[in-house]
């Protein structure tokens, strides 16, 4: 079961050409995805979304399968007043489960950039 929310609802920011690339997803993958991502603005937690190693707390991954194929969605709610999408993308590994290199670079890079959007908009308050 999902986690209650403990928030309002916080504005969704897309970072980089996530939103692009969000909408190149199937329809089904779409609303689950959305689901999740709306949980995530009132400050819940779904339970697909699991913790996104490397970049520490409050950075998660949504996997969702479809017709054979395994699409993601990487978010952070990291920032008490908006919540980012980092990244959306097909997972195409050729190593089994393990997430390519410049997915991993890019999603680095964009935290990153979330960071200094995230001060740009609000200042340098509010790291949850």
């Amino acid at each position: 079961m999902a986690r209650l929310p403990q928030y309002g609802e916080k504005p969704l920011a897309w970072v980089g050409s996530s939103k692009k690339d969000y909408m190149d997803f199937p329809d089904a993958v779409q609303k689950d995805m959305g689901n999740a991502l709306g949980l995530a603005q009132f400050g819940g937690k779904h339970p697909a979304a699991k913790p996104w190693k490397g970049e520490g707390s409050g950075v998660f991954e949504i996997v969702e399968g479809f017709q054979g194929n395994a699409y993601r969605a990487v978010y952070t709610v990291r920032f008490a007043d908006i919540v980012y999408v980092l990244h959306a993308f097909q997972k195409k590994s050729p190593h089994g489960i393990k997430t390519a290199q410049p997915d991993i670079e890019l999603i680095h890079q964009r935290l990153k950039a979330a960071q200094v959007d995230y001060e740009s908009r609000y200042g340098k308050r509010g790291r949850v």
